[in-house]
């Protein structure tokens, strides 16, 4: 009776007609997609890495003294130490202790500083394509939690994040964001954005959906993205040589209430930055500048294979201030780990990172 059972549900499955025809459509579909010879465009976050992390001074410029020493203890899986000194610098605590373990599966980062403020960061690779992402940061500020999935299609990239969700006050709270981002054609592709926010079940919950494209060619690549809140932000990159790289950004906030409301009116307010890096051979050096008057600089150079000094600077003319800083920093490893991470090839899967 049982086996009889399995196979209706089986037929129903395979020789009913309204199956079949849906399963000819999607395979029809699937071949066509693959014909257009598509690859993954990256996520909607990194849409404008090329400008934003590889050229501008985003996320490299400092201020102050800082000194980093790195001792690895293996390649393959990774696992690795790191002390970093910090002195005159607002952002940077004076002392950091961080430790860093990292497989083709597993990703582990754990810090904590001299007032014993704990950030961990675990990322677990399920597939090729799927990857869980988790972050904790546990500060006398206030506590934060991340929790993320990534996932890495053919010629498409999804991802939904919750930052700091809670079920304890009689309904979902937090933000909850995800994102989306598929190739249309080899050079273009298009995505959305959306986050979900709200603080606490005594607020209504906020919806905003943000709109991104990206052109993608040999030498230049173009994105851009409508904001919810209302504005737009485009990136232009381009590499003049297999040295110099180039990149602007425009950021154009609108603000107000409207055209007939008490602010008299729309606000705009924009920003451009132009940028450029240029790498030598044991040295890079990075530079931009914006319309509101500030200038930024970073020398990065390799004195030693183990040791690489950083000189950032910047200049405010608008604020009429400015920033140095010069670090130092040390990757320390024994004849045993240099010899392992000359032997790792490289069809070895990447760190979950």
């Amino acid at each position: 009776m049982e086996l009889e059972k399995e196979r209706a549900m089986s037929d129903l499955f395979t020789q009913n007609p309204v199956v079949a025809k849906l399963r000819d459509v999607y395979t029809s579909f699937q071949e066509r997609r693959e014909a257009l010879g598509l690859t993954n465009p990256g996520t909607v976050e990194n849409i404008a890495k090329e400008v934003q992390r590889d050229v501008f001074l985003n996320n490299l410029s400092f201020s102050g003294l800082r000194a980093d020493l790195t001792k690895a203890f293996g390649v393959a899986p990774l696992f690795q130490v790191s002390h970093a000194l910090s002195m005159g610098s607002q952002n940077q605590p004076p002392y950091t202790y961080a430790a860093l373990y990292g497989s083709p599966r597993v990703f582990l980062q754990a810090n904590v500083d001299n007032d014993l403020s704990f950030s961990g960061r675990f990322n677990y690779r399920w597939t090729s394509a799927l990857v869980t992402k988790t972050s904790v940061q546990l500060t006398s500020q206030g506590n934060m939690i991340s929790l993320e999935n990534d996932y890495t299609g053919t010629d498409f990239s999804a991802s939904l994040k919750a930052l700091n969700p809670s079920i304890l006050d009689g309904g979902v709270t937090g933000m909850i964001m995800g994102s989306y981002l598929q190739a249309v054609t080899p050079r273009l592709s298009l995505g959305l954005d959306t986050f979900w926010n709200r603080p606490a079940m005594a607020y209504p919950p906020e919806l905003n959906i943000s709109y991104a494209a990206r052109y993608k060619t040999a030498d230049w690549i173009a994105s851009a993205q409508f904001l919810a809140a209302g504005g737009i932000e485009a990136s232009y990159w381009r590499k003049l040589s297999d040295k110099v790289e180039t990149g602007i950004n425009l950021n154009l906030q609108f603000a107000g209430i409207g055209p007939n409301g008490p602010m008299g009116g729309l606000k705009k307010e924009g920003t451009v930055t132009i940028g450029a890096k240029y790498d030598f051979r044991a040295s890079s050096f990075r530079a931009q500048i914006d319309n509101q008057g500030k200038v930024g600089c970073l020398l990065e150079r390799v004195v030693a294979p183990p040791i690489r000094v950083t000189f950032s600077g910047e200049i405010d003319h608008k604020q009429n201030a400015a920033k140095l800083g010069l670090a130092v920093s040390i990757d320390a490893a024994d004849q045993e780990v240099m010899e392992q991470q000359e032997k790792v090839g490289a069809d070895v899967p990447p760190i979950p990172f």
